[in-house]
């Protein structure tokens, strides 16, 4: 038994076996960086590969791409990872991923290779293919133990000679909202955004009139902050231009929003204040806003009537701090809502310390519970609309599953 070689190492050498990282000097970690790793016969098929031929026969019998060009293609960017985070951790979240998602063939695990950098909290993960990674990049924006990953093209990606770039498949993932906005007659354009605003307060804006399909926040390339304008879809299309004509010309703060089709010839009405990207040369249609009436910025999600309601765009986690500021703001929006009805329980979350925005759910937001449906669908209709705190105030159900569960 002792000639016996481990599993996926039969056909290769002593030389070759010790170079894959699996078996070390004694008192020395093994490696998993390497794809012997992941799927040994990678290993012998890389350390048999005739290095110096750089264009190779393709299975058509034309020149293929240098070797190098290659394994960029297979290769993906992908920050934002989970600090401390180590190979084999990344590598079996991929593969269980694609695996799932019906991308990639159970028997062959797509992850290869893996290299991260601590300091700056990104790795780059090498794919069995080009084809697999590609469908990598449908999974940009999926949430890995609590982190939202950006995946991209390393910087030295070069498309396949005559080909432009492949563009990545959109994937129905629950609970990833894809970053990538294509071109379509559906597309918004979202303008005028407070640049304090984060990716998840413009989102939960956003959605108060429908779940979206896909969001994108645009940003800084250098400072990574917000530039002040976004682009979205909505998952149901006949929510395009309600949520339009509802958000368009919102007052946040000392802007007002531009919320129109991005599509040329499909507009709605819009502010004169235009503060969108200085590239955004489409022709614009503008009339001044007036004051949005109670009752036009009502969910449009078709939800279910519950007896919670949710209200939005009312406060800042800012003014939640202030401890006097805070109880003014619980007495005034409990009094107000006691009008409609028997307000059974009020809950405006707010930050303990000084924390950022989403370090407690909800913050941002105010829920108020009813004795019966008929109550907070009176409050719901005549609170939509109204202005607080020079505010125009986004009224929706939720679940009383989802308040009871604090699924803020």
């Amino acid at each position: 038994m002792w000639d016996l070689a481990p599993p996926g190492f039969q056909n290769m050498s002593s030389l070759d076996a010790k170079a894959s990282g699996m078996f070390p000097p004694p008192g020395q970690a093994a490696g998993s960086r390497n794809v012997a790793s992941f799927n040994p016969s990678v290993m012998f098929e890389h350390t048999h590969r005739n290095e110096n031929d750089h264009f190779r026969p393709s299975s058509r019998g034309e020149r293929e791409f240098p070797s190098t060009a290659l394994r960029q293609a297979r290769r993906l960017y992908v920050g934002n990872i989970p600090y401390e985070i180590d190979e084999d951790t990344i590598a079996s979240f991929f593969n269980d991923l694609m695996v799932r998602l019906n991308i990639a063939p159970p028997d062959e695990l797509p992850v290869q290779n893996i290299q991260i950098n601590q300091d700056k909290n990104y790795a780059f993960v090498e794919f069995r293919d080009a084809d697999q990674a590609t469908m990598g990049m449908g999974l940009d924006g999926v949430m890995f133990q609590g982190q939202k990953v950006k995946i991209r093209r390393p910087k030295d990606y070069i498309p396949p000679p005559g080909q432009s770039e492949p563009k990545p498949p959109v994937l129905n993932i629950p609970g990833l909202l894809s970053n990538s906005v294509p071109d379509s007659p559906d597309k918004v354009y979202v303008g005028g955004l407070p640049t304090y605003l984060t990716e998840v307060q413009v989102t939960e804006l956003l959605q108060a009139f429908g779940e979206l399909k896909s969001f994108n926040l645009v940003k800084d390339g250098t400072t990574m902050e917000s530039r002040g304008f976004a682009f979205c879809e909505y998952a149901d299309s006949n929510m395009t231009d309600i949520a339009c004509q509802g958000l368009n010309g919102m007052e946040l703060g000392d802007r007002h929003l531009v919320v129109q089709r991005a599509s040329i010839g499909s507009r709605v009405g819009g502010n004169p204040q235009d503060s969108g990207p200085a590239d955004y040369n489409a022709t614009r249609s503008y009339s001044q806003h007036s004051m949005v009436p109670p009752g036009t910025m009502l969910p449009t999600s078709q939800v279910e009537p519950t007896c919670v309601i949710q209200l939005l765009n009312m406060v800042t986690a800012t003014e939640l701090a202030d401890d006097a500021e805070y109880d003014d703001i619980v007495e005034d929006v409990r009094e107000e809502c006691g009008t409609y009805g028997t307000v059974a329980r009020m809950v405006v979350p707010r930050n303990t310390s000084d924390e950022s925005d989403t370090s407690v759910p909800g913050v941002g937001k105010i829920f108020v519970k009813y004795e019966r449906v008929e109550e907070a669908t009176a409050a719901l209709n005549a609170l939509a609309g109204r202005q607080f705190m020079g505010r125009t105030v986004i009224a929706s159900y939720i679940t009383d599953d989802d308040f009871a569960n604090q699924n803020y």
